[in-house]
C-alpha cells in the first residue's frame, strides 16, 4: 500500500477506534438513570458517578501523549483499547456504589485515546490537512451520541447490565480490526527521554495554559452536558429514556461528526478566527439557556396576572443543536493552534491540553449536582458554563484581539 493509501487507512481506523472508546466512555451516561434510582442516588452522587471514567481518561492522557511520540500510536493504542476488556465486561456484575467508581475508573481508560490517535494521525499527513486530518479523527467524539442511541434500546430491552457485555464485545472486536488495518512508520517515532515532570513544564507556557482553558469549554464542556442531557431531559421535561436519549443526541451528534468541519475551517481561516466566534456564540446559546422556568406575577389596574417565561423542550433542543456544532468547531480549532504552535510535539501538549479538557469534563459534572443540590435548579448547570465561557472571552481578546487590525485580521504593533 503506498503512503497515502497507508494515512487513509489509519485516519478510518483511528476514528472508528476512538468512536467506538468514546462510546464506551460516556456508558454512564444512559445507564446511570436506572442505576441511580436503584442505588436511590441524589444529584451530587449522580454527578460523581458518571464523571468517574472521565478523571482516569483525563490523567493518563500526557502519558499517552509521551508514549505515543515514543513508541508509536499502532502499538499504544491496541494496548490501551485491549486493557478495557475486562473492566468494561465487569461493570454488569456490579452491585454497590464503590463497584461503580472502581471499576469506572478503569473503564475510564479508553478516554485516554485520544492524546494517542491525535498525534500517530497528524503525523501522516502534510501540515495544510492536519486540522482536517485530527478533526476527522475528532469526530470519533459522535460516540456519545451513537451510546445515546443503542444504550437506551438496550436498557428497555435486556436491562442495563446487558450494555456493558455487549460493549466489551464491541471493543474486542475493535482492537483486532485495529491492530490490523493501521500502520508504523518509524520516521514519526520522536526519540525522547522526557519524563512526566518534565511535561508538566509546558504550564509555565501561557499559551499552553490559555489552550487549555479554551479545551475545558469546547471539549469538557461537551463531555460533561453529554453525561447530563439525558437526566436532565427526564427532571426538566418528564420524557422517558428513550426520548430523551435521543434529543441528547441532537446535541452530542453534531458536537462530534462536525469536528471535521471545524478542522477544515481552521485550516482555512485560522485557529483564531474560528475559536473567536466559537466562544461568542458559545456566550449566547448559554446565556439563554441559563434561564430557569420562571412563573411571576404582575399587578394590573384589573388585578394580577400570572406570567410565565421559559424554555420548551423545542427551544431548549434548538440551543442544544447550535451549541453542539459551535464545540464541535471549537475542539478542532483548539488543536490547530496546538500544530500550528508545537509541529516538533505535539503529542505531549496535546496530552495536556486534553488532560485539561478531560479533567474539566471531570469536574463539571459535579459541580453540577453539586449546585442543583443546593439550588434546586436545574438550569444552574449552565449558569456555570456560562461563566466559564465569559472567562475564556475576556482572556481571548486581552491576548489576541486586542492589538489586532481589525480590517486584515493581522497582529499589530501595539500587540
Amino acid at each position: 500500500m503506498t503512503n497515502r493509501g497507508q494515512a487513509i487507512s489509519v485516519l478510518i481506523v483511528s476514528t472508528l477506534a476512538f468512536t467506538v472508546c468514546f462510546m464506551v466512555w460516556m456508558m454512564f451516561g444512559v445507564i446511570g438513570i436506572p442505576i441511580k434510582k436503584i442505588l436511590g442516588l441524589n444529584a451530587t452522587e449522580f454527578g460523581l458517578l458518571t464523571a468517574t471514567p472521565v478523571l482516569t481518561g483525563s490523567l493518563i492522557r500526557v502519558p499517552l501523549g509521551i508514549w505515543t511520540d515514543k513508541y508509536g500510536g499502532k502499538i499504544v493504542m491496541t494496548i490501551l483499547m485491549a486493557i478495557t476488556v475486562p473492566a468494561i465486561w465487569l461493570m454488569s456484575y456490579a452491585t454497590a456504589y464503590w463497584h461503580f467508581l472502581v471499576i469506572g475508573l478503569f473503564v475510564g481508560l479508553a478516554g485516554g485515546s485520544f492524546s494517542v490517535g491525535t498525534p500517530y494521525v497528524a503525523r501522516w499527513f502534510p501540515k495544510n490537512q492536519q486540522g482536517f486530518a485530527m478533526g476527522v479523527y475528532g469526530a470519533g467524539n459522535s460516540g456519545s451520541a451513537v451510546n445515546k442511541f443503542v444504550a437506551p434500546a438496550l436498557v428497555v430491552a435486556f436491562g442495563w447490565t446487558m450494555v456493558p457485555q455487549v460493549y466489551a464485545v464491541i471493543m474486542l472486536i475493535t482492537v483486532v480490526l485495529f491492530w490490523f488495518f493501521s500502520y508504523s512508520d518509524p520516521k514519526h517515532l520522536v526519540p525522547s527521554n522526557v519524563k512526566f515532570s518534565d511535561q508538566l513544564k509546558l504550564l509555565k507556557d501561557p499559551k499552553v495554559i490559555k489552550y487549555c482553558q479554551y479545551y475545558s469549554i469546547v471539549f469538557g464542556g461537551y463531555v460533561a452536558l453529554s453525561l447530563w442531557m439525558v437526566q436532565y431531559y427526564v427532571g426538566e421535561f418528564g420524557l422517558d429514556i428513550r426520548t430523551a436519549a435521543l434529543l441528547a443526541a441532537v446535541f452530542s451528534l453534531p458536537g462530534g461528526v462536525l469536528r471535521a468541519v471545524g478542522g477544515w475551517l481552521s485550516d482555512k481561516w485560522g485557529a483564531h478566527s474560528v475559536t473567536w466566534w466559537v466562544m461568542w456564540v458559545s456566550w449566547i446559546c448559554l446565556f439563554l439557556l441559563s434561564y430557569p422556568q420562571t412563573d411571576f406575577t404582575v399587578l394590573t389596574t384589573s388585578g394580577p396576572k400570572t406570567f410565565h417565561i421559559g424554555l420548551n423542550v423545542y427551544a431548549f433542543t434548538a440551543l442544544m443543536f447550535i451549541l453542539g456544532i459551535a464545540w464541535a468547531f471549537g475542539k478542532a480549532s483548539v488543536f490547530k493552534y496546538i500544530s500550528d504552535d508545537y509541529t516538533g510535539n505535539i503529542g505531549a501538549v496535546s496530552g495536556i491540553v486534553g488532560l485539561a479538557g478531560g479533567l474539566g469534563g471531570f469536574v463539571l459534572p459535579i459541580m453540577f449536582g453539586a449546585l442543583m443540590d443546593f439550588t434546586g435548579i436545574r438550569s444552574s448547570a449552565f449558569m456555570l458554563m456560562y461563566g466559564v465561557v465569559w472567562v475564556s472571552l475576556i482572556w481571548m481578546y486581552w491576548t489576541e484581539v486586542r492589538g489586532r487590525d481589525l480590517m486584515t485580521g493581522r497582529i499589530g504593533t501595539a500587540a
